[in-house]
């Protein structure tokens, strides 16, 4: 097991770190899109953007190249595929709980592989992230995009839950 923490340092990014050394970044272009960059600590950089006519299908691209995608399905819980080295992999990332929220990312077979617990900044109106990931996923050889790519899918949730409550 390992632990990360993701803080924001401003509204649009969020840093991850473990045990204060910087894993990667997560940047949004503007806030209300989902656009995003993301930046490992070696200086890779990944580009996150939207896809389809209504842009509810999210993709991770290095240059043009798909490394990953995904989208809500009906139940409220987000649907990711992976497309690393040639090799497809399916995981759902959902939420759980009200008072004690928190997100999971788990594999076909229902096994949890990360946990991200959020916790609201009040002062500054931004959050913060506590991951803790398993002994399993800790061996993935593309840990940090999953893990930054997990935290675009928690921010992504709480975008559509928040913005179901507004047109409500």
């Amino acid at each position: 097991m390992a632990d990360y923490q993701a803080k924001s340092t401003n509204a649009l990014s969020f840093v991850l770190t473990q045990d204060d050394k910087l894993i990667g970044k997560l940047s949004y272009r503007s806030w209300f899109k989902f656009n995003a960059l993301l930046e490992l600590a070696n200086n890779s950089v990944y580009q996150v953007e939207p896809k389809g006519f209504w842009g509810t299908t999210i993709e991770l691209k290095e240059a043009s190249k798909v490394l990953l995608k995904f989208n809500m399905n009906w139940h409220g819980e987000i649907v990711v595929q992976t497309y690393f080295n040639g090799l497809e992999k399916g995981y759902l990332f959902k939420h759980q709980g009200v008072f004690k929220e928190s997100f999971t990312l788990v594999d076909p077979e229902g096994i949890e592989l990360l946990v991200m617990k959020p916790h609201l900044k009040w002062n500054l109106m931004n959050y913060e992230y506590q991951l803790t990931t398993s002994d399993s996923f800790e061996s993935f050889p593309n840990k940090e995009i999953i893990l930054l790519a997990s935290l675009h899918c928690a921010n992504y949730y709480m975008s559509m839950m928040s913005a179901m409550v507004v047109t409500a």
